[in-house]
């Protein structure tokens, strides 16, 4: 369906990748994988026609139609949240207008046996055959499903989109691409403004209803659940797998260990090579063979061993001071926004050393109960704070509170302690500031890099509660195991608002569920909730019925 023939990108004296060649086929479902920097989102702008590629093409046929959710962007003001995503009609409206105009012009015309009269003829057909081959009869159907998927509430449908924050406007967008119903639809990053149930939501629909696919996500457990093709863009080159990421894993691991065992032959053979050449170069009898030897190593193609952290690096919190018994209390505590109630009567005793996850849909009240518990919000009830709490606290305004002025070396210096600080150029490069990256300065940082380095300097804080909003938005997957080992390692009482299912498995043993007003509290790991959460759905469902 599209194809990509030697796709070489170049910019400021780098090559981000050369030569590339691969297919994206019908109902294809490719996970884009690589480590950040690898040339991941470059690749995915150049397949959405947005940026252009050094050399190269990009063909896509002209019946193709390519719907691209970038990881920023911001919803046009000015229309209700369900009139924006009505405009993924808007095309549709245009076509039959074209249908009309050419129908007008074939009434009024005479010169039937002309060529312009013929071509016109085949490009209504054309048009026609495609529009009418839409359902249009449900579309306000389909609007409110996918609306109602991706976490919007009904009575939301008829707000403007301007009363919403950048995380909504994002998945007004994803909902206007799925319901254009694209044959290519490219996604960076779909799942970093999407609650657990709206994940699963978009899980289905992918799979039940998408054409080819291609993504970016740092979600493991998204990628593998909707994807059955893995792309690895690594060191200027791309490695295609008919695998699952989990299999490609796998596979890859397999592929450095034979790239390895290559290069070490190889290396071998070289040194051996040069050894002859030194050892007969002033020997006449063997002035011919020492010549060829010389043309071989000139002429070899070295063999490299894909780039692969492959340090064993365990992130170390401080030991954390000793709290009290029960570092957070509840008792009946509520919170509303003039009409709009968030939550009431919510009652809970967190003990120290456990490890809790706050769920559920956005807008039900998980942030809002933490700003609670870091006493930034008043509440009805009693929220308690054990003894001798320490408390930290990542929410994403955490990144904007940096100093910009100073380097990311400095940044991290300034609170290491200990043996930590001769780990600090480790730590940067598990987070991805190593080399020169840890030099600049953090006023010229994007949004997630400056994310990321404020999750890193807050886990170098001694604290016995610590209370993370949806750290791992701008995480890689390596990044990602790093802070989850940490986390696992850590000491002190954990609170962790997310909607990672991979990254909260195994590191939470409650589960705090947020909705329809109330705080339900379950003993379990995320997914035994996620299981129980479904039949209690069933049993909703049947009632309803």
């Amino acid at each position: 369906m599209i194809s990509v023939d030697n796709l070489t990108v170049e910019f400021g004296g780098t090559t981000l990748f050369k030569d590339i060649t691969f297919q994206i086929n019908e109902k294809d479902r490719i996970a884009l994988m690589g480590k950040n920097g690898a040339g991941k989102s470059t690749l995915l702008k150049i397949l959405a026609g947005v940026r252009q590629a050094t050399r190269g093409t990009v063909n896509v046929p002209r019946d193709c139609t390519v719907a691209y959710l970038p990881q920023h962007l911001m919803t046009e003001d000015g229309r209700t949240v369900f009139e924006e995503t009505a405009q993924a009609f808007a095309h549709l409206k245009e076509t039959e207008a074209e249908i009309d105009r050419i129908n007008n012009e074939l009434a009024t015309r005479t010169d039937y046996e002309s060529e312009e009269y013929m071509q016109l003829i085949e490009q209504v057909a054309a048009l026609g055959e495609k529009f009418y081959a839409i359902d249009m009869t449900h579309f306000e159907e389909d609007i409110e499903k996918t609306l109602l998927g991706l976490g919007f509430e009904r009575e939301d449908f008829h707000r403007p989109t301007s009363d919403f924050s950048g995380g909504w406007r994002m998945r007004i967008e994803l909902a206007k691409l799925l319901l254009k119903k694209p044959d290519v639809l490219l996604l960076d990053e779909p799942t970093n403004h999407l609650d657990i149930e709206s994940i699963e939501w978009l899980e289905g629909f992918i799979r039940d209803n998408a054409g080819a696919v291609v993504v970016i996500s740092h979600d493991r457990k998204f990628v593998d659940s909707i994807t059955t093709r893995t792309i690895e863009v690594t060191m200027g080159r791309i490695y295609d797998y008919r695998a699952t990421y989990s299999h490609y894993l796998e596979l890859r691991k397999e592929r450095r260990q034979q790239q390895m065992k290559q290069y070490e032959e190889q290396q071998k053979m070289i040194r051996e090579t040069k050894e002859f050449i030194e050892r007969f170069k002033g020997t006449y009898s063997k002035t011919l063979q020492v010549q060829s030897r010389v043309k071989m190593l000139d002429k070899l193609e070295l063999i490299e061993v894909d780039d692969e952290d492959t340090s064993a690096l365990r992130l170390k919190f401080p030991p954390s001071p000793r709290s009290g018994s029960y570092p957070v209390q509840a008792e009946g505590v509520g919170k509303a926004f003039g009409e709009k109630r968030v939550f009431s009567n919510a009652s809970f005793t967190i003990e120290r050393g456990e490890k809790v996850a706050f769920v559920g849909r956005n807008g039900e009240g998980k942030s809002t109960m933490v700003k609670c518990i870091m006493n930034e919000l008043e509440h009805e009830g009693t929220l308690t704070l054990g003894h001798n709490v320490q408390t930290a606290y990542f929410a994403q305004n955490q990144a904007s509170l940096l100093d910009g002025e100073l380097t990311v070396f400095q940044t991290i210096d300034d609170v290491a302690k200990g043996d930590v600080r001769l780990k600090i150029r480790d730590m940067l490069g598990a987070f991805m500031f190593g080399g020169e990256e840890s030099t600049k300065k953090v006023k010229v940082l994007s949004g997630g890099e400056r994310t990321r380095l404020a999750i890193l300097k807050l886990l170098l804080e001694p604290v016995n509660l610590l209370i993370l909003d949806e750290p791992t938005n701008h995480l890689d997957l390596k990044s990602k195991d790093v802070l989850k080992q940490a986390l696992q390692d850590y000491d002190g009482t954990l609170i962790l608002v997310s909607h990672d299912r991979d990254f909260l498995d195994g590191l939470v043993h409650k589960v705090y569920e947020f909705g329809h007003g109330k705080v339900r509290e379950h003993l379990c790991g995320i997914y035994e909730f996620l299981e129980t959460k479904k039949m209690d759905s069933l049993r909703e469902l049947e009632q309803r019925s």
